[in-house]
């Protein structure tokens, strides 16, 4: 079995690599937007009934054009370099994995029905993927990509022993450049199919972010709403500049800024948490519920705050990593039963306090649906 795992770090190219990063991604936008033209054109072309045409116009392309599969695409990347000479100053690889990216999309959109991939905007591209490396680039402090050179990077933790280095995406963000390092290792995690040692259940809320069935309540932080009022000042600073000047893009970037700030809060904190809870038991259990329903009620603004759905993700990916076992309970009926007699006792969300009539059971509301998940 082999373990990936994904390492992101902060990395600090100077102003003569920023500039060449920021090049190599419009190139990629372009030769993007082109690979998808070219595929939206082959499909257009076939719409047209063999016995009739549109009364406005039609799409004509020859019948022997093959289909822009990402192998007749990629072919034609080394021709398309002698007619645009900027896809040169791109690593070849990186534009390959470019027009992978594409077809991934291609192959959803198929699989699923809907999404039709779309053209990107000016900016929009915001990643490179360097797929492979022939020795590992990590070099002291420093991070080598192709036709880049070395880049400062804070290795903050180091890469563990037994682990290689398989490929780099390099991230702009508002905050700066990331560099998302794949690591792959031939270490046997032991595949732990059934729950053992001291159980825990837990229940996520608005209330209490968290809480679990040893009695233990976590209440949480909201990120977005502590922010909202800077955000708000950024906002309506950014509304009153002229679009596409040079202050209004200033002004993007603050909003940009403030917004990756919360989510880096966020996620650190559910990660702290994830680690928290493996402290607590062997065995996590957690209620299968779609948050995305939550999130279209009239808490959906506190329901995408709090982000149950990142941080159930990301507590998963913990256990697997610590080899605790994590398991989804179904979760109708958790807040609605009584975990000491079994007894139905309906409650409506106004009532915080778990109060059973039939055998005197009393805790508080979310503790006692924790302990019913377990």
């Amino acid at each position: 079995m082999t373990l990936t795992l994904n390492y992101s770090y902060r990395i600090y190219p100077d102003s003569k690599q920023e500039a060449m990063l920021d090049q190599w991604l419009e190139i990629c936008r372009r030769s993007y937007n082109y690979a998808l033209r070219e595929l939206k054109d082959w499909i257009a072309s076939r719409k047209c009934p063999i016995d009739r045409c549109s009364l406005e116009s039609e799409y004509i392309m020859a019948a022997s054009y093959p289909f822009p599969s990402y192998h007749q695409q990629q072919n034609q990347l080394p021709k398309a370099k002698k007619v645009f000479s900027g896809l040169a100053l791109v690593p070849s690889q990186v534009l390959q994995t470019n027009v992978r990216r594409l077809h991934d999309a291609w192959d959803f959109f198929r699989n699923r029905g809907f999404g039709f991939p779309r053209f990107k905007k000016y900016g929009q591209m915001k990643s490179l993927l360097f797929p492979q490396f022939r020795s590992n680039p990590l070099t002291g402090w420093q991070l080598k990509l192709p036709k880049l050179g070395k880049v400062q990077i804070n290795l903050h933790r180091p890469i563990p022993n037994g682990f290689v280095i398989k490929q780099v995406r390099v991230v702009k963000k508002a905050m700066g450049w990331f560099a998302v390092i794949s690591i792959q290792s031939d270490i046997n995690l032991p595949e732990i199919e059934a729950p053992f040692g001291h159980p825990l259940g837990l229940d996520v809320g608005l209330s209490s972010y968290l809480a679990t069935s040893d009695n233990y309540i976590e209440k949480g932080r909201k990120f977005f709403k502590s922010e909202h009022r800077k955000l708000k000042l950024l906002q309506r600073r950014l509304s009153r500049k002229s679009k596409g000047s040079f202050n209004y893009e200033k002004a993007r970037k603050r909003v940009e800024k403030q917004h990756n700030h919360i989510a880096f809060k966020r996620k650190d904190y559910q990660f702290k948490l994830a680690h928290f809870v493996c402290d607590m038991g062997d065995s996590i259990f957690m209620e299968d519920i779609d948050f995305r329903t939550m999130a279209k009620g009239f808490l959906g603004k506190h329901t995408l705050d709090a982000g149950f759905g990142q941080f159930r993700d990301i507590l998963k990916y913990v256990c697997k990593i610590r080899g605790k076992y994590f398991g989804l309970v179904d979760h109708r009926g958790t807040s609605q039963t009584c975990p000491n007699c079994r007894a139905e006792m309906r409650k409506t969300l106004s009532d915080r306090i778990h109060d059973c009539p039939e055998c005197g059971y009393r805790c508080d509301r979310d503790v006692a649906s924790a302990q019913e998940i377990c």
